[in-house]
C-alpha cells in the first residue's frame, strides 16, 4: 500500500509537470541581449515599439503620418533606401478601399533567384487601438532583425524586401496595393509575415499556400528554429475560416506562398486602447523575434524557387524535435493498421480471457456520460454566465478578461465529472475493459479525421499509445504495479494535446468552451489506464470540484470592470439630412455613466435605422435616443453623369467631404449588381472572364472608403444593367466626437475604452440617395 501511495505522488507530479512542461516549452524564457553589434537586442525593438505606440496611429489619422515617417528615418539609419508606395486599393471581399502609403526597401542579393519578402503593418485598428501587438510588435522585429542582418556586412544570396504595409486593418489594403501593383511582387518566392491578435502566449506558424505544404514544411524544419508551435490542425481550421492576413492578398492574388506568425493570447486586448507598450507580452514579442532571426539567415541563403509542392504534411510541434511531420498519404495506411491492430488485441484478449463483454460495455458508460454532461455543462454554462453577466455581450470577440478563469472552470469541472463517473467503475472493472471505450471513440475520431479533416491525423498518436498500453495489459502476466510506466508513455500526449484545451476558447471566444471539455474528457479517457490505479477517484473529483469553484469564484471576483480591466462602450452621433433628424446611438446593450449623457435613462431599443453599419462581429446598434440638429458640414454629392450605352446604366458619382471627415460608406437598401466598378480609377477585376458580374450585393456595404488626404475626391464609376434602381445610404464619418465644439462631454473613466470593431466616437452623416 505504502508504495501503491508513493508511485501515485510520483505520478501525480510527472502529469503536473508535463502540462507544466507543454506551455513553458512554447515560448522564450529569456529576452535576447545585444552581446554585439550583429545580435537581436530586445531592449533595441522595445524602443522603437514604445516610439510607434504613444498614440492611435490608424490610416489617415494624423499619428498615421508621425509612425511613418519614424520608421522610414529608422530604416534610412541602418543603411537602406526606403520608397514610398502610393497607391489606391480595393479590396472587393471586404467592400473597402484608400490611398495606401506602403514603407518599402530591399537588400541586393548576389544572386538572382526569388526574393525573401519580410512583411507586416504599421496602421493601428480605427480609431482607437495603439497597436503594440496588432502589428507594432512584427514591424519592429522586423526593424531590429534587419539591423543586426545588415551589421554582419554579408550580403545574401537572394534580393531580402522589406513590406511595412498600411491599411491592413481596413481590409489589407496595403497588400493589396503591394501584390497588384508594384513591380517587386512578381519577384517575390517567399513571404514570413508577423501578425497579431492579442497581447501574449505563444506565437503560432500558419501556412499561406495554395498547393501542399511539404516544401514549406521541410524548409521550416531545416531552419532549426528554438521555439516552432503550430500543427496543421490549426492549419487546416485556418483555411476554413474566414479570417485574413496580409499573406491572404499574396497567396489569392499572385500565389505566392509564405508563413504567418502570430499570438492570440490576452485576446481582450485585441484592437483596443489597451493593446499598448505596456501591456504586451514581452515572451510573445520574444518568441516573434525567434522565428526571424532564424528564418532570415536560412531563407536570405536557400532556394526559394521551388517551394511550390503538391503534397501535403500531418505535422505538429515537439520541444527538442522541432516539427514532427509526415505526408497525407500515410493517414489512411496508419489508421488502418491501427484499427486492425486494435481488433487483434480485442480479440486475443478474449482469448487470454484479459477481456470482458460486460465489463466492455459498461467502460462506455462513465465515458460517454462524461462527454455528454461535461459538453452540456460547457454549452449552457456559458449561456446561463452570459445572462448573468450581460455585460460580457459588448467584448464581441467573446473573450472576456477573466476568460482563463472560465477555462479553468469547465476544465475542473469536467475533470470532477469524470473521476465521479469513473469512481465506481475504477474499483469493480479491470483496466483493460475500461481502456476500451476511449480506445475505441479515438480511433473513431481518427476514421472521421482521415476523411474530412486529414491535418488533424497527429491525433493518432494517442491511439499508437493506448494500443501499446493495451498490448502490455494483454500479453504481460506480472501483477507489478504499471502507474509511473503508464504515466510517461503519456507524456507526448499531454505535452502535444493540453495546450489545444487552452487555445481555442482563447482565440475563437468562450463559445468554445464545449471544445475544451471535449478535449480534456478525451485526454482523461487516454489516461484511463493511470488513474485507474489511483487509490480515490472520489477525493480527485471533489478536489477539482473545489479548484472549479475557486476558479469561478475568482471569476466573479473579476468580473466587474476596473482600471486594468476597462469597460467598452459605444456612442455615435447620426445626422439624417433627408429627414432633417438627428440621433445618439450605440452597440452596447445597456447605458452606462458615459452613454447615459447622451442616450439618457430610458434610450429607445433597437437602431435608429435598419440600414446600418454592423461591426465585424454582426452587432448591430442596440440603443438610440433622438436628440438636436448640430450643425455641420454636410458632404457634396453629385452624379456627374448617367447614361445608358447598349443596355447598360453607366454612372459616375462624385463625394467630397466639406470636413475632411475619415470614412465614407456607400449602404444599398436593395441588390445590385456591378458589371464594372470603379473608384478613383482602381477597377475592380471580375473572378474569371466568363463572368458578368465583378459583384453582387444583397443588401448593406457596397463600399467603406477611407480618407486619407486633406480635401481628397472620392470618383466612382460603375455600370450595372439598364433597368437597376439605386437606392442607397450614404454614411460620412468623422471620429471627432471629442474635438467638435458643439458637442460637451463628460470623458470617459479610466476604466472605460471605446468599444473596437464598431463605429465610434464618431458623427455621421447620412444621406440617401435615390437614382
Amino acid at each position: 500500500m505504502i508504495i501503491k501511495k508513493y508511485t501515485q505522488v510520483v505520478s501525480i507530479l510527472i502529469i503536473v509537470a508535463a502540462i507544466y512542461y507543454s506551455f513553458y516549452s512554447l515560448t522564450p524564457s529569456k529576452s535576447y541581449k545585444a552581446t554585439n553589434e550583429t545580435a537581436f537586442s530586445t531592449e533595441n525593438a522595445l524602443v522603437h515599439l514604445k516610439k510607434i505606440t504613444k498614440k492611435p496611429h490608424f490610416t489617415g489619422s494624423p499619428e498615421h503620418k508621425v509612425v511613418r515617417d519614424y520608421l522610414v528615418n529608422e530604416f534610412e539609419k541602418i543603411g537602406l533606401q526606403v520608397e514610398i508606395q502610393e497607391q489606391v486599393a480595393v479590396n472587393k471581399k471586404w467592400r473597402a478601399a484608400t490611398n495606401n502609403r506602403n514603407i518599402l526597401a530591399r537588400i541586393k542579393g548576389s544572386e538572382n533567384g526569388k526574393a525573401l519578402l519580410l512583411l507586416s503593418h504599421y496602421d493601428s485598428n480605427p480609431h482607437s487601438s495603439l497597436g503594440a501587438s496588432d502589428a507594432g510588435s512584427g514591424v519592429v522585429v522586423i526593424l531590429e532583425s534587419i539591423r543586426a542582418f545588415l551589421a554582419k556586412n554579408k550580403q545574401p544570396k537572394n534580393d531580402i524586401i522589406i513590406c511595412i504595409s498600411d491599411a491592413e486593418e481596413l481590409g489589407l489594403l496595403g497588400a493589396n496595393a503591394f501584390v497588384n501593383h508594384h513591380p517587386w511582387a512578381k519577384e517575390i518566392g517567399l513571404v514570413l509575415n508577423f501578425e497579431a491578435r492579442g497581447s501574449g502566449g505563444p506565437s503560432y506558424m500558419l501556412l499561406e499556400t495554395n498547393g501542399g505544404n511539404k516544401n514549406l514544411i521541410e524548409a521550416f524544419q531545416n531552419a532549426e528554429t528554438p521555439f516552432p508551435v503550430g500543427n496543421s490542425l490549426m492549419y487546416s481550421i485556418y483555411k476554413m475560416l474566414p479570417n485574413d492576413t496580409d499573406l491572404t492578398v499574396f497567396r489569392e492574388d499572385a500565389n505566392i506562398d509564405g508563413f504567418n506568425f502570430a499570438f492570440i493570447g490576452d485576446h481582450f486586448d485585441y484592437h483596443t486602447e489597451q493593446d499598448s507598450f505596456e501591456r504586451i507580452d514581452l515572451k510573445s514579442l520574444n518568441h516573434q523575434a525567434s522565428y526571424l532571426i532564424t528564418l532570415l539567415d536560412y531563407f536570405a541563403d536557400s532556394n526559394l524557387n521551388n517551394l511550390k509542392a503538391t503534397t501535403d504534411y500531418v505535422f505538429f510541434n515537439f520541444p527538442y524535435f522541432g516539427l514532427i511531420f509526415y505526408p497525407f498519404s500515410w493517414v489512411l495506411p496508419i489508421i488502418i493498421f491501427c484499427t486492425a491492430l486494435f481488433l487483434i488485441l480485442f480479440f486475443v484478449g478474449f482469448f487470454k480471457k484479459k477481456l470482458t463483454v460486460i465489463g466492455i460495455l459498461k467502460g462506455f458508460i462513465p465515458f460517454v456520460l462524461s462527454l455528454i454532461i461535461s459538453g452540456i455543462l460547457a454549452f449552457y454554462g456559458w449561456k446561463l454566465l452570459l445572462k448573468i453577466h450581460p455585460k460580457y455581450n459588448d467584448i464581441l470577440h467573446g473573450f472576456t478578461y477573466n476568460g482563463y478563469y472560465y477555462i479553468a472552470v469547465f476544465v475542473a469541472f469536467t475533470l470532477a465529472i469524470c473521476f465521479w463517473f469513473y469512481k465506481g467503475f475504477f474499483k469493480k472493472r479491470s483496466v483493460q475493459d475500461l481502456l476500451i471505450a476511449p480506445l475505441f471513440l479515438w480511433i473513431l475520431i481518427n476514421g472521421a479525421i482521415a476523411f474530412y479533416l486529414p491535418g488533424a491525423s497527429f491525433f493518432i498518436l494517442p491511439v499508437v499509445i493506448l494500443l501499446t498500453i493495451l498490448s502490455i495489459l494483454i500479453f504481460s502476466n506480472s501483477k507489478e504495479n504499471t502507474i509511473v510506466l503508464f504515466t510517461l508513455f503519456a507524456i507526448p500526449v499531454l505535452i502535444v494535446f493540453v495546450p489545444l484545451v487552452k487555445m481555442f476558447p482563447v482565440g475563437l471566444g468562450l463559445k468554445m468552451l464545449v471544445i475544451s471539455t471535449v478535449f480534456t474528457v478525451l485526454l482523461f479517457g487516454f489516461l484511463v489506464p493511470v488513474f485507474q490505479q489511483y487509490s480515490s477517484s472520489k477525493k480527485l473529483a471533489n478536489i477539482f470540484l473545489l479548484v472549479g469553484a475557486m476558479a469561478l469564484i475568482s471569476a466573479s471576483i473579476n468580473a466587474s470592470y476596473s482600471d486594468e480591466r476597462k469597460e467598452p462602450n459605444s456612442i455615435i452621433y447620426v445626422f439624417d439630412t433627408n429627414l432633417n433628424e438627428a440621433y445618439w446611438a450605440s452597440y452596447n446593450s445597456k447605458i452606462d455613466d458615459f452613454t447615459q449623457q447622451f442616450l439618457g435613462d430610458n434610450p429607445t431599443t433597437g437602431s435608429y435605422d435598419s440600414n446600418t453599419t454592423a461591426s465585424k462581429y454582426k452587432t448591430k446598434i442596440k440603443l438610440h435616443k433622438k436628440t438636436a440638429v448640430l450643425e455641420i458640414a454636410k458632404p457634396s454629392i453629385s452624379v456627374v453623369s448617367d447614361t445608358v450605352i447598349n443596355l447598360n446604366r453607366e454612372i459616375k458619382l462624385q463625394i467630397a467631404s466639406n470636413r475632411n471627415a475619415n470614412k465614407v460608406e456607400l449602404l444599398s437598401k436593395s441588390p445590385i449588381k456591378f458589371k464594372q466598378f470603379s473608384i478613383n480609377g482602381e477597377n475592380l477585376k471580375k473572378k474569371d472572364v466568363n463572368n458578368t458580374f465583378v459583384f453582387e450585393v444583397e443588401k448593406g456595404t457596397v463600399l467603406s472608403y477611407f480618407i486619407t488626404s486633406e480635401n481628397e475626391l472620392i470618383n466612382l464609376e460603375f455600370v450595372v444593367d439598364m433597368d437597376q434602381k439605386f437606392d442607397i445610404d450614404i454614411l460620412e464619418s468623422k471620429f471627432d466626437l471629442f474635438s467638435n465644439s458643439q458637442i460637451k462631454i463628460q470623458p470617459r473613466t479610466e476604466s472605460m475604452i471605446p468599444m473596437p470593431f464598431v463605429l465610434n466616437d464618431a458623427t455621421v452623416i447620412k444621406t440617401n440617395l435615390k437614382f
